[in-house]
């Protein structure tokens, strides 16, 4: 069984300029995902997919880099295209794209992930944060009704992806063309984990976590 990680990474980011490279407690922000994927014990290879040889000088110890065209780097590719030419390129049974806009995901909760879908019955995996509020869609209530209002703790709870990272068996890829299979595993990510990178108040906020030391 041969599992292995990629992490598509692109430098001309719109909305927070070089954020992969941008120091975040001294450090590019992609090196604490990439330390993350590194240390897992289930995982026996991590890529960076990148076509500028420039993030080389930044990965850690055991992270590979793999080239890719830099026709996937245009803003109107799709995510898919860059996947279908990743799973092209690099054979496996099991692949885990992850993203460096989530920097504080924990080795352990990858590794959980990976191993309910090499031994625990599901063809996939992808994080989640649990949201158990009350919550709406298309102007009407999603988990509860006006004529039984629960308790906050008795709620349904909403299951949002976080997009930190998807594990999925290379059939489901090939086959569906799917990152999330009929069957996956829901890796429950608390509030730090959680965190996304999508602008530069999020940004500012990582910092602050950093610097309280509350990713650790």
């Amino acid at each position: 069984m041969k599992r292995v990680a990629f992490v598509p990474i692109r430098l001309n980011s719109q909305r927070i300029a070089g954020k992969n490279m941008r120091l975040l407690g001294g450090r590019p922000m992609m090196t604490y995902l990439l330390e993350s994927l590194a240390a897992a014990k289930n995982i026996d290879q991590v890529y960076v997919y990148c076509s500028s040889r420039e993030v080389e000088q930044y990965l850690p110890e055991g992270v590979k880099f793999l080239q890719r065209s830099e026709h996937l780097d245009s803003n109107s590719t799709l995510g898919a295209e860059i996947y279908d030419a990743f799973t092209r390129e690099v054979d496996a049974d099991i692949y885990i794209l992850a993203h460096t806009t989530s920097p504080f995901i924990r080795t352990s909760t990858i590794e959980q992930a990976i191993e309910a879908v090499e031994n625990g019955g599901h063809d996939s995996a992808f994080s989640a944060e649990r949201i158990q509020t009350f919550a709406w869609w298309e102007g009407k209530p999603l988990n509860y009704s006006f004529e039984h209002i629960p308790r906050t703790q008795d709620l349904k709870p909403v299951y949002v992806e976080t997009s930190a990272f998807f594990v999925f068996r290379r059939e489901v890829w090939q086959k569906q063309h799917r990152r999330i299979g009929f069957k996956p595993y829901i890796a429950i990510t608390d509030r730090i984990e959680s965190m996304d990178i999508d602008n530069p108040d999020d940004f500012k906020l990582a910092e602050a976590i950093v610097a309280a030391e509350l990713h650790r």
